[in-house]
């Protein structure tokens, strides 16, 4: 059932695998990227995130002509190119983060940009919520060879069941998420965490959007093998998803408590440990 992502296995047993989403965070600056990056390692984050599209083939022209005021110019156009990363960016980002000894990968939206970031042989791919009924991408997707995380937001358990039929279990790890930015508490629904590793024998984690750190870290104790959180600088930065962010103290906080309650849940077996002894011996008056 496990599964291995550069040279970490990720599974039940193995501790949580936690990834910092950056996404477009970066606001287009590969300054701030490699910030983000430095701030996902210090935070014990073992991997980072990007997204990579093909703007003229993930959105309409009616969508890219849609007037929207951005630091970029008026239209969504405008704004959709100005955040996108192009050759010589990820060969920045590729070559700081083997500097920095951290992993990274990306959510592809279209065949093309899958073709893009395969050129950095990266240790896994995420497959976006909003690309799940996309038979065509995830079977290209599954070419590659690699890893995939299959995020699972805005979807229904048939339009899961197809996708997986579609993918095949091998090395696929499935993402529950709710596609909402930020996510209401009560719309985590972190109870089919355990559903979905049993109803699919495959690791199940969570990519999390909500405001707070006790829920990701609740549903790593449920069984979620990967957590992914969004990462920001400041959430007060301009930006559509700074405010669903973790700043990076923040999530120096979420790994260590995750890590913490790792530690706390142990094997399962009950056993006395040497330092009660000294208690048994001072309070305990019968059958010591």
């Amino acid at each position: 059932m496990n599964i291995k992502i550069g040279d970490r296995l990720v599974g039940p047993g193995e501790p949580c695998f936690v990834v910092a989403e950056i996404g477009i965070n970066h606001n287009g600056d590969v300054g701030i990227a490699r910030k983000l990056i430095s701030a996902a390692l210090l935070a014990g984050a073992e991997a980072v995130k990007f997204q990579k599209r093909t703007i003229e083939v993930v959105y309409t022209p009616e969508e890219l002509a849609r007037p929207r005021e951005n630091p970029f110019g008026p239209t969504n156009g405008d704004l959709k190119r100005g955040l996108e990363f192009g050759q010589e960016q990820y060969e920045a980002i590729d070559a700081y983060c083997k500097q920095q000894g951290i992993m990274w990968f990306a959510s592809c939206w279209d065949e093309g940009s899958v073709d893009f970031i395969e050129r950095f042989d990266p240790p896994a791919y995420k497959i976006a919520s909003a690309c799940l009924t996309d038979d065509d991408l995830l079977r290209y997707h599954r070419r590659t060879g690699k890893p995939i995380l299959l995020s699972t937001g805005m979807s229904t358990i048939e339009q899961i069941d197809h996708a997986v039929e579609v993918l095949g279990t091998d090395g696929l790890v499935i993402m529950h998420c709710t596609s909402t930015y930020p996510s209401k508490p009560e719309e985590l629904n972190l109870n089919v965490i355990p559903r979905l590793a049993e109803r699919y024998g495959v690791p199940v984690g969570y990519s999390g959007h909500e405001v707070g750190l006790s829920t990701t870290v609740a549903a790593a104790l449920l069984g979620a093998c990967i957590v992914e959180r969004h990462i920001t600088l400041d959430r007060s930065m301009w930006g559509s998803d700074q405010a669903a962010s973790v700043e990076p103290h923040g999530f120096s906080r979420m790994v260590r408590d995750i890590r913490v309650n790792e530690a706390a849940l142990g094997d399962g077996v009950k056993r006395v440990y040497d330092s009660e002894l000294p208690i048994i011996e001072k309070l305990r008056r019968v059958g010591k």
